[in-house]
C-alpha cells in the first residue's frame, strides 16, 4: 500500500490555480495508488485535496493534535484519524506513516513541515523522495535557494538531486519511481 503525505494550506490562496492543484493531484493520487496522509483538516487545500482522495476511493489518513482538533477544523469522512499531543508529534506520526512527501502550496506552517523531512531525510530518519508541487511558480525562489547552498557549499549537488521541484505529475511520479535514497550524512 502506497502512502504520500502531502503538506499544505489551510487556506485556498488568491489564485483559483491552486484549488485545481489540489483536485488534480487528489485525481492523480487516486490513479496512481497512493492514499493520502496529511493533517486532517476539513479547510482550504486540505480539505479539497481529502475530498478529491476519498472521491478517487483511496483513503485519506488524518494527523491532527488535540488543540487543533478543539476547534472542530477536522475532516469528518476520514478513513482514520489520527490524534496526537502536539505538532512535533503529529510530523513525526506523518513521516513514519508514508512513503513519500510532497508540499502543495501553503504558509510557514506547510514551508516548515516539508523543510523539516527534507532535513531529516538527510541524516537518515526516512529515505524517501521529498517533492515540491510547484504550481504557477510558487516554489521557485526556494528551488533558487536550494541551489544557493550548493554553490555557497551547505549542501552537497548529490543531496540536492534529492529535492525535487515539479508541477508535472507525470514526472512527479517517474521521480518516485526512480528515486534512490541520499547517502547518510557523516561529519569528519
Amino acid at each position: 500500500m502506497k502512502k504520500m503525505a502531502v503538506y499544505c494550506g489551510a487556506s485556498v490562496g488568491n489564485d483559483p490555480v491552486y484549488q485545481e492543484s489540489a483536485k488534480q493531484l487528489g485525481q492523480w493520487m487516486g490513479k496512481q495508488g497512493y492514499d493520502l496522509v496529511y493533517g486532517g483538516g476539513k479547510v482550504g487545500l486540505m480539505g479539497i485535496l481529502a475530498d478529491e482522495v476519498l472521491t478517487a476511493g483511496r483513503e485519506a489518513i488524518g494527523v491532527m493534535p488535540t488543540f487543533l482538533l478543539e476547534r472542530e477544523l477536522a475532516h469528518q469522512n476520514l478513513s482514520k484519524m489520527h490524534i496526537v499531543h502536539d505538532m512535533h508529534e503529529r510530523k513525526r506520526k506523518m513521516i513514519d506513516l508514508a512513503d513519500c512527501y510532497l508540499a502543495l502550496p501553503g504558509g510557514p506552517g506547510t514551508l516548515e513541515e516539508i523543510s523539516e523531512v527534507v532535513s531529516w531525510g538527510r541524516v537518515g530518519e526516512h529515505q524517501n523522495p521529498c517533492i515540491f508541487f510547484n504550481m504557477n511558480g510558487y516554489y521557485d525562489l526556494l528551488l533558487e535557494f536550494f541551489d544557493k547552498m550548493v554553490d555557497e557549499g551547505f549542501l552537497t549537488k548529490a543531496d540536492r538531486e534529492k529535492i525535487f521541484f515539479s508541477s508535472d505529475l507525470e514526472a512527479i511520479g517517474q521521480f518516485i519511481e526512480q528515486y534512490t535514497p541520499p547517502v547518510i550524512r557523516s561529519y569528519k
